[in-house]
């Protein structure tokens, strides 16, 4: 008995002593240091996705910049940088211009890129106003076109009347003709004078060069390659000095003394309609339609070329 009770205790104590170094190798949850708690993953801040911020307004919208979309002729002429000063200064603003053809401004009011068009192609500003671009379009100012041509006037239009007598002269003798070909509204004018003799102007026709450019950049290639071409008469004359062989063959030396009804040159402005284009200054644009109609503007538009060119480039055409 005492043998087998020794034989037990020895069997206890091998036991217990297997059980101590079990509990040594795999320590008790109890015993480990407290694991951190599990948390979402969270991306840093610098690459979080930021919320979708909302469309920032266009220029326009900002209430001291206005964007006019007009023709090249007011730019090239001077007249935008001899009167916007003043608008400038009165109402705190900036008026960033964008000088084009008349039927690429009007594409751009159309857009809704423009808060104001001043351009010369009545039948497309009508057609803008009847489409709910603008509300109203208001007379503000005219000239007239000119033919210009090299002075050896080898088509002999000088001084004849009418403009589409002058064309069919030029096209006769197929005398290298400059077009703007710019959908202007002297472009525009062209093209109507071409249609009164019946006539398309073709590729085919190869003294007929249409550019695509403004009217600054016709007039110098047709003083470079005497061609004709048909003109502003404000922008011929702010430019006369660098077109030494050019002149003035059909209109007259000034307005007065433009026999043709068909190239008198009319100008008219537009606020575009916020109701097409909520992001439009209207505000603003609305300020600078009243201004440009206002007597002191129109006084300074039928002054501005007198003192330097012995003739005013535009004739005041609002109404009272």
């Amino acid at each position: 008995m005492r043998r087998l009770s020794l034989s037990a205790v020895l069997l206890v104590v091998l036991l217990l002593t297997a059980g101590c170094v079990s509990a040594a190798a795999t320590p008790a949850p109890a015993s480990q240091p407290a694991a951190p708690p599990a948390m979402q993953p969270t991306a840093p801040a610098a690459t979080k996705p930021a919320e979708a911020a909302p469309p920032t307004a266009p220029a326009a919208g900002k209430p001291g910049i206005l964007r006019l979309a007009t023709t090249t002729s007011t730019a090239d002429s001077g007249l935008l940088d001899f009167i916007l000063p003043a608008f400038e200064k009165a109402n705190h603003c900036k008026v960033d211009v964008v000088a084009v053809g008349s039927g690429q401004a009007i594409e751009i009011g159309r857009k809704g890129d423009a808060d104001v068009l001043l351009v010369h192609s009545r039948s497309a500003e009508d057609q803008f106003v009847a489409d709910g671009f603008a509300v109203e379009r208001f007379d503000v100012m005219y000239n007239d076109f000119v033919i210009v041509g090299p002075k050896e006037d080898s088509a002999r239009i000088s001084g004849m009347s009418a403009g589409k007598d002058a064309f069919r002269s030029i096209m006769a003798v197929q005398a290298p003709f400059a077009s703007r070909g710019d959908k202007s509204g002297t472009h525009t004018k062209e093209l109507g004078l071409w249609a009164a003799l019946t006539v398309t102007p073709t590729k085919e026709m190869r003294w007929y060069n249409s550019l695509g450019q403004g009217m600054g950049e016709t007039l110098l290639f047709a003083n470079e390659r005497r061609a004709y071409t048909l003109a502003d008469r404000g922008t011929f004359l702010a430019m006369r000095d660098k077109l030494p062989g050019l002149t003035i063959l059909v209109g007259g030396a000034n307005l007065a003394e433009n026999q043709d009804k068909a190239l008198r040159n009319p100008y008219g402005i537009m606020a575009v309609n916020p109701a097409k284009h909520p992001a439009a200054n209207a505000e603003l644009a609305g300020k600078f339609v009243r201004w440009f109609l206002s007597a002191e503007t129109q006084r300074a538009i039928g002054g501005f070329g007198a003192d330097k060119f012995g003739q005013p480039l535009f004739s005041a055409a609002a109404r009272p």
